[in-house]
C-alpha cells in the first residue's frame, strides 16, 4: 500500500492516488484519490475489500503512520527499501563521519540478514555512538542548543522506531517485504503522466482509474477482455 503524488506541494497544488496492490498476482485490488495520503482513506480502503468478503493478512508500506491506526490488528511490514533511503537520507551516500560510515554499511545489510542479527548489531552500534549522536551545539547568536550530528541522529530514530516491523516477512513467506511491486507500478504511472503533463486533475484520475483498473500499464489481450 502506497500514495503516488502529483503537483506541486510547495505550492499548495499537489493531491495523491492511494492504491493497495496485490503483488504476488500483480493486481490493483482498491484504489482512490485525496488531498494526501491520510488514514481515513486507508480505512476506506480497508472497509471496501473487507466488505467484498476479502480477508487482509499483512500490510507492507512505506512507514506513513496512518498504515498502523488503519491496520493496527493486522501484521505490518515496513518496506525494507525505504528503510534503507531514510537512513540514507541522514548518512548521505558517502559519508565521513565513522558514525555514518558504520550506519551506511548496516543498513546496506538489511536485504539479505536475517532480524536477531540485524537486530543485535544496531544495538551495539546504539551503545558504541549514542554520546556522539547526543552531541549538541549551542548557536550563539540565539542561545538554542542543536543536536551537532541531527541529520545521522534523526536516521538513527527513525530505524529505532521502524525496527520492530522490518521483520514482519520471516513469520510469513507470502508477507513481502518491500513495496517493489507498487513502485515499480507508480513509475511506469509517473513517465504517462508526464506526457500528458498539461491534463487537469479530472481528466488525469480518468487515465489513473483506466491504469489502476488494469493493473498495469500494458494489459494483456486476455486481461482486457476480462476487464471488458
Amino acid at each position: 500500500m502506497d500514495a503516488l503524488y502529483f503537483g506541486e506541494r510547495t505550492e499548495d497544488t499537489s493531491w495523491c492516488a492511494v492504491c493497495f496492490r496485490d503483488p504476488e498476482r500483480k493486481e490493483n485490488l482498491w484504489w482512490n484519490f485525496g488531498k494526501s495520503e491520510t488514514t481515513s482513506l486507508y480505512l476506506q480502503g480497508r472497509a471496501y475489500l473487507e466488505n467484498l468478503g476479502y480477508s487482509i493478512l499483512s500490510v507492507t508500506g512505506d512507514g506513513f503512520g496512518g498504515l498502523k491506526t488503519a491496520f493496527s490488528d493486522i501484521p505490518l511490514q515496513m518496506c525494507q527499501v525505504h528503510m534503507e533511503r531514510l537512513v540514507i537520507h541522514g548518512t548521505t551516500r558517502k559519508p565521513i563521519l565513522e558514525a555514518g560510515i558504520a550506519l551506511l554499511a548496516l543498513i546496506k545489510t538489511l536485504h539479505y540478514t536475517d532480524g536477531n542479527t540485524f537486530k543485535n548489531y544496531f544495538k551495539k552500534y546504539v551503545e558504541k555512538y549514542q554520546s556522539f549522536l547526543n552531541e549538541k551545539i549551542i548557536n550563539l547568536i540565539t542561545g538554542h542548543s542543536d543536536f551537532t550530528h541531527d541529520p545521522l541522529r534523526r536516521a538513527v530514530l527513525s530505524l529505532m522506531r521502524f525496527l520492530p516491523d522490518l521483520f514482519t516477512f520471516e513469520k510469513n513467506k507470502n508477507i513481502s517485504r518491500t513495496t517493489n511491486s507498487l513502485e515499480g507500478h507508480f513509475s511506469h504511472i509517473r513517465d504517462i503522466a508526464g506526457v500528458h503533463r498539461g491534463l487537469s486533475r479530472s481528466h488525469l484520475e480518468k487515465v489513473l482509474n483506466s491504469i489502476f483498473l488494469a493493473s498495469t500499464i500494458a494489459p494483456t489481450k486476455e486481461k482486457l477482455n476480462h476487464i471488458l
